[in-house]
């Protein structure tokens, strides 16, 4: 499949790896720094790279795997991500392929027995897929080749790894798991990447993926073409027609609207619907092929917005989306930039628009309500944790516990957050009993929200100092902000 293009050197050479570029992709070089990122998981070094959306992060990883025999394997939060990666790749006839649940049994089948053959280079799949039987009984053979794991998205293991995708929080003993059944001398290296790491994700990824040296490379999230605003409301009908209003100034360009619930963005799209616009809502809920059709609708142009939840966005790539608008914030301001980060990826001026009920929740309660739910669910989740390791074997396998408790996933992946939990291979674990609670010294996630929200300092400034850019945060005035501007409303 791969013809001519293979690099059977394992050479150190970024000539090799300019070379396979312009002949898979046709451009004449990298940008700054997908080269030496390449270059570094090409030699078997682990990695971590916090790089801005639309900063061409998936170049570093597939052309590494392009250039040798065997798989590398790319864990992928959402299969849409996973989808456009791999059509992409298909349509160059490259040798990759994607595992998901929406999959029909004969593709699926196709793509394990191409698996087996050791005929794929990527092969995209979530964290249980990965660890599901059928596949991890194939990728433990000796025979299968395994270059390396990519974390892609890697926020999503502290995002989602102590709630509803525990599985994250497995990931660690994977490489020593597969390296025990490969011949002598087999080396996988482990990259993870992802937009928005603040200081304390970053060492959570190390930790966690359990990297060994890795060379760490964090650019700056600061777009200058990307221009922020907060506007308060107090009232349910207030929110509405500033929402209204916002999208009426925008005319008829591209954008997104993000809402925190599947109810929601259905009755935002009905309403806009009804006076005429080109909307359509986006959510979890809906089947795959009708996912797929709102995407290629919103990139064709036929769609003017989506009124989505988180489950749109990563991995879509319209580069002309000229606005991004928070009907509703989220709890984590990770997942804020990442929203956020749809807008203007062609490099022309985009707006985010962020409305928010006024800071005091007395008038207009309703964010204040959906964070004191984050919040208290948060808590929940610890106290059962806690309550579990009362109960549990001292060591154990992961399916004998959630089969005898409900939440038994997700109580394992926050003792293991906390320190008194090992993972002694990814089924496998030993609890720490007299282990000291690890408690996360950062702010609760609301609170760093809020601090962003209801800041009077220039925006970028505030969102630079929470992902741990002090230096280039110190003085500076982005001048397009509402708080720069000194304009109480939007541009």
């Amino acid at each position: 499949m791969m013809g001519s293009v293979v690099v059977k050197s394992q050479k150190d050479d970024l000539a090799s790896l300019r070379q396979a570029f312009r002949t898979l992709w046709g451009y004449e070089d990298f940008r700054a720094p997908q080269g030496e990122i390449a270059r570094a998981i090409l030699q078997g070094q682990d990695t971590l790279t916090i790089m801005p959306t639309g900063g061409g992060k998936s170049i570093c990883f597939q052309l590494p795997a392009l250039m040798r025999a065997g798989v590398t394997l790319i864990v992928s939060p959402l299969v849409a991500l996973m989808e456009n990666q791999v059509q992409e790749l298909v349509e160059k006839n490259l040798p990759a392929a994607a595992l998901h649940s929406e999959l029909g049994k004969k593709q699926r089948r196709q793509t394990l027995k191409a698996l087996e053959n050791n005929q794929l280079r990527l092969l995209y799949l979530s964290p249980e897929t990965l660890l599901s039987k059928p596949v991890w009984e194939i990728l433990i053979r000796p025979q299968i080749k395994v270059n390396a794991l990519v974390l892609d998205e890697a926020h999503c293991l502290t995002q989602w790894g102590d709630s509803f995708r525990p599985t994250y929080r497995r990931l660690g003993p994977v490489r020593s798991a597969l390296l025990a059944y490969k011949p002598e001398g087999t080396r996988i290296v482990i990259a993870a990447f992802t937009a928005t790491a603040d200081p304390h994700t970053q060492e959570t990824l190390c930790r966690v993926l359990r990297l060994r040296s890795p060379q760490v490379i964090r650019l700056n999230p600061y777009r200058n073409n990307l221009h922020l605003a907060v506007q308060p409301v107090w009232s349910p009908r207030g929110r509405r027609n500033a929402l209204l209003k916002f999208v009426q100034q925008q005319g008829p360009q591209s954008g997104l609207i993000y809402a925190r619930t599947r109810r929601g963005t259905e009755t935002l799209a009905q309403w806009f619907a009804s006076m005429g616009y080109a909307v359509k809502a986006y959510h979890g809920g809906l089947g795959a092929a009708q996912r797929r059709q709102i995407e290629a609708e919103w990139i064709a142009g036929d769609c003017q917005f989506v009124v989505c939840t988180s489950a749109f966005g990563m991995g879509i790539n319209k580069p002309d989306c000229r606005f991004v608008a928070h009907y509703e914030v989220p709890s984590l301001i990770s997942e804020y930039v990442q929203e956020v980060g749809r807008g203007g990826r062609d490099g022309k001026a985009a707006i985010a628009l962020s409305l928010v009920s006024e800071p005091t929740g007395f008038f207009s309660p309703e964010d204040k309500q959906r964070w004191q739910f984050f919040e208290q669910k948060a808590q929940l989740m610890e106290r059962t944790a806690i309550q579990l390791i009362q109960k549990i074997p001292t060591e154990g396998s992961i399916d004998e516990v959630t089969k005898q408790y409900k939440a038994g996933a997700q109580a394992l992946a926050l003792l293991h957050r906390n320190g008194q939990l090992y993972w002694i291979d990814p089924f496998t674990y030993r609890l720490q009993k007299n282990r000291k609670i690890r408690r996360d010294k950062q702010t609760s996630a609301v609170k760093i929200m809020k601090r962003y929200l209801f800041t009077k300092q220039c925006r970028w400034q505030g969102l630079l100092k929470e992902f741990g850019f002090e230096r280039e945060a110190k003085g500076m005035k982005c001048g397009a902000c509402d708080r720069c501007r000194n304009h109480k409303k939007p541009i």
